[in-house]
């Protein structure tokens, strides 16, 4: 018999659970003295490291459209306690840190959430959707992420105009399952975030063009028939390249899948047999 944690038990023990791990962060941050970027200014730095849109309200299985309407509300909310951010040198970027904990009282609304492997709502949902932008124009910078947590092992959602490949997205929960990022070069970075009617964008700026550049790919896709269901499986590299020469420089390996469909396999979809 699978045994069965405390917060599992019912709603107010996975309360309790949850309060006790956002006591344990902010006890872990205090203790650390890590100096989080709090800045924010209004001019823009001059020199564009990548920039990124992603649409706001997508159809995502089954999901209620509401959820995708209440989440244009929260990303709305959100970006306005993170835009104009600089990233000093030796200073670390924190999701949290900026937007604190989502409430109604501050207008946020109930959007898609994922708890205990699964699709449901909470008040702030959707946010994830910032926390992926953020990621993917980092990834084509010279900063250093320090935390950045997945929705590891599962495939929750049909490929709708997916544009970034999978793997390559955040989970975050107030506040120990943070996205963060830290400012080891000498020079300061800056998040410019905004929304429009269909999208959320969003630009990472610095003073001085970067040494290199960077492209993410993805290798091997497939899908593969397991003992308890259908599994998509590919690597996920990370290839740094000399802005000078447009040599490659380096490449390594940033992610491997290995996640379970979640969803209803579309009819069209190849998917590999055991041996």
């Amino acid at each position: 018999m699978k045994r069965i944690l405390f917060s599992e038990i019912s709603p107010l023990t996975y309360r309790i659970s949850m309060e006790k791990e956002i006591l344990k962060r902010r006890l872990k941050d205090l203790l650390a003295r890590t100096r989080f970027a709090e800045e924010r200014v209004g001019e823009s730095l001059p020199v564009v490291v990548y920039c990124h849109k992603s649409l706001i309200r997508r159809r995502l299985g089954n999901v209620n459209m509401q959820l995708q309407e209440n989440k244009a509300v929260n990303l709305a909310l959100a970006v306005k306690q993170i835009d104009g951010l600089v990233i000093h040198p030796g200073e670390t970027f924190s999701v949290w840190k900026l937007l604190g904990r989502t409430s109604k009282r501050k207008g946020y609304r109930e959007g898609l959430t994922i708890k205990g492997g699964k699709p449901s709502q909470g008040i702030g949902g959707g946010l994830c959707q910032l926390s992926n932008l953020i990621h993917w124009m980092v990834l084509h910078s010279e900063l250093t992420i320090t935390e950045h947590h997945h929705h590891d092992g599962l495939d929750l959602f049909p490929d709708y105009g997916r544009k970034l490949p999978f793997g390559t997205g955040t989970s975050i929960s107030y506040n120990y399952i943070d996205y963060r990022v830290k400012n080891e070069t000498a020079a300061p970075f800056q998040l410019r975030l905004w929304v429009d009617e269909e999208y959320l964008c969003g630009e990472l700026r610095t003073m001085k063009p970067q040494p290199h550049t960077f492209h993410i790919r993805l290798e091997d896709e497939r899908f593969v028939r397991e003992e308890d269901g259908i599994y998509r499986c590919g690597s996920v590299f990370l290839d740094k390249i000399d802005t000078t020469t447009g040599r490659l420089v380096g490449s390594k390996l940033i992610r491997t899948n290995h996640a379970k469909l979640m969803y209803e396999c579309p009819p069209d979809l190849i998917v590999e047999q055991p041996n």
